[in-house]
């Protein structure tokens, strides 16, 4: 099975996410996202049927147990006055940063 991902679909994505792609971008994008459904296609044709289905890793053997994930203990939060001091600029609430969306 081969995946078929026009240079339309990558063009709409790109408008749906914002995106300004060069046409080399999006030629590069096409190309990718083929290879990357044609992989999923490759995944689809292994025999599954003696895997037990997962809904999170920790559920795998050996995970989850004391030596693989810390122990979750409440914490106190860092201090905020702390740390807006050294933020490069902040109203002593929030980071202020540079705008980066444009529309």
């Amino acid at each position: 099975m081969t995946a078929n991902v026009t240079l339309q679909d990558v063009k709409r994505v790109a408008e749906l996410a914002h995106l300004e792609l060069t046409p080399t971008e999006t030629e590069s994008m096409q190309h990718d996202l083929n290879a990357i459904l044609d992989h999923v296609a490759q995944l689809n044709e292994l025999d599954t049927d003696s895997v037990a289905p997962l809904a999170q890793m920790s559920e795998l053997a050996g995970a989850g147990s004391a030596g693989s994930l810390r122990e979750d203990v409440v914490r106190p939060s860092l201090n905020r006055t702390a740390v807006m001091s050294e933020a490069p600029e902040t109203d002593q609430v929030f980071f202020k940063v540079p705008k980066v969306i444009e529309r």
